[in-house]
């Protein structure tokens, strides 16, 4: 069949102005977050329905035309990017918030919510959505459960699926189907688990069952400027040793922060400064005082250069809105970077943040670190200059060499962003190819042709291209 032919199948079921096809028009998603590769994509389809995303799975299914579904784009590891010419169902026009429910402390979300307009629809009843990528501005939910999000509160609250009760999806096939549910704790496999984070390689949501939290009683931010990584990181591991659990603790190092500095939101550090944590206790207000005294007497035990309480929420939102875009704000030093999301013991910190720092001096590139620190998820941006020979391809080995490390001390190599394409042969750092078989195995359970977002997730060479090369013979 033609191209022009099921291309046409598509506007019948989506409508004309619902597909783009010619490349002009394509250019802006060959690529998501993570700009290294880029590709362009057969069609973009923008079904609003989930009776829509069916038929155009559907379609595409019947003619062996493999698939990506995409959010916002927003994604950091490649997921989106149709490195085969895959033909993109985007989901933004799935946007509606679909039912709230404050007694069961429940919403239901399309995939196409943005992160933050749920915590901003339910706020004045008193309740947010805790999952808080620093991208919630823009990020959506789908993407999120695609990539098993985080942010700065992962800490105490956990990642996305921590917050996700069930699933809508249709599978690979075109069948619509639900996992979980609207109650906690359904009996039976936890297949919502299974699909949180699986990157979009088992189908393509719908629909998201999520918990929403009551807003905490109060909120106290703490920020500490250090002379030293190691004190910083020493200060890290000694709160949480002393029993006090933020709700979330992260860490900046002279590099980022000198970004920041530069960026839309500078708090005024002071140039020399080697690092600097902000540290949010949250909660029941009794006995808040109590923990950020203690908080305050830890940083002094460990060489603290200042330690200051925010005075009002202005001057909380500013050293927030600061650490939030520290990403953008490294366009201020550097014309290209690229960011890794390795995850260590949090005690680990200072050995690995030294090893870091080696890293970058033997290969050249600027590192900056800005990362959860309470739960060891590193954000280590790799800064270098594409139009530079042999350049890319040292910050995509650097990077590797950062991931090895994480690994080295028993850590994992994402924590948020997924795997996509540019983590792929970095699996094999954390599995053997007999647990990737393994999971192979699963994803093949719901995607038997390999035809929802091929050759992401998992290394090469493996099952995944086999079942490729299977479906491609028939």
């Amino acid at each position: 069949m033609s191209l022009e032919a099921w291309i046409l199948e598509l506007q019948q079921i989506v409508g004309e102005r619902s597909v783009i096809y010619k490349p002009d028009d394509l250019r802006p998603y060959e690529c998501d977050g993570f700009t290294i590769k880029k590709a362009l994509p057969r069609a973009v389809v923008f079904p609003q329905t989930a009776a829509e995303v069916e038929q155009v799975v559907k379609v595409l299914n019947k003619h062996k035309i493999p698939f990506i579904p995409r959010g916002a784009g927003t994604g950091l590891s490649g997921g989106a990017i149709p490195i085969n010419g895959e033909v993109l169902i985007s989901l933004v026009k799935m946007r509606r918030l679909l039912e709230v429910d404050y007694k069961n402390r429940t919403a239901i979300v399309e995939p196409g919510h943005v992160n933050l307009k749920l915590t901003n629809a339910i706020s004045n009843e008193g309740y947010y959505y805790a999952p808080d990528p620093s991208s919630g501005m823009s990020c959506t939910i789908g993407g999120n459960v695609a990539e098993n999000a985080g942010g700065p509160h992962c800490l105490k609250y956990g990642v996305t699926t921590n917050h996700v009760l069930g699933l809508e999806m249709v599978l690979p096939d075109g069948e619509l189907v639900t996992v979980g549910g609207k109650v906690p704790d359904m009996p039976g496999y936890d297949l919502t688990g299974v699909v949180v984070g699986s990157e979009g390689t088992m189908g393509i949501v719908t629909k998201a069952y999520v918990r929403i939290l009551k807003k905490p009683q109060g909120v106290k931010t703490v920020l500490a400027l250090f002379d030293s990584v190691d004190d910083a990181s020493q200060t890290v591991s000694a709160i949480i040793a002393n029993g006090v659990i933020p709700g979330a603790l992260e860490m900046m190092d002279q590099t980022a922060i000198e970004g920041v500095e530069k960026g839309t939101y500078p708090v005024g550090y002071p140039k020399d400064l080697a690092a600097v944590l902000i540290i949010e206790l949250d909660g029941l207000t009794a006995g808040m005082e109590d923990m950020a005294d203690q908080i305050v007497e830890i940083c002094k035990e460990y060489n603290v250069r200042e330690v200051r309480v925010a005075q009002s929420e202005k001057e909380r939102t500013l050293w927030w809105s600061n650490r939030k875009t520290a990403f953008g704000a490294m366009g201020r030093l550097s014309p290209d970077y690229v960011v890794q999301d390795g995850v260590i013991p949090r005690s680990r910190l200072p050995e690995v943040l030294r090893r870091i720092s080696e890293i970058s001096e033997r290969s050249g590139l600027r590192i900056a670190n800005v990362f959860h620190a309470g739960d060891g998820n590193l954000h280590p941006l790799i800064l270098f200059d594409a139009k530079k020979p042999g350049e890319t391809e040292l910050a995509i080995q650097v990077g590797s060499e950062v991931l090895q490390a994480c690994a080295d001390v028993g850590g994992t190599i994402t924590g948020e962003h997924g795997v996509g394409i540019e983590k792929q042969q970095d699996m094999l750092k954390v599995f053997t190819q007999e647990e990737i078989d393994a999971q192979v195995a699963i994803m093949r359970v719901f995607n038997p042709d390999n035809l929802c977002n091929p050759d992401k997730l998992f290394p090469k060479p493996s099952r995944c291209v086999e079942v490729k090369d299977a479906a491609h013979a028939h």
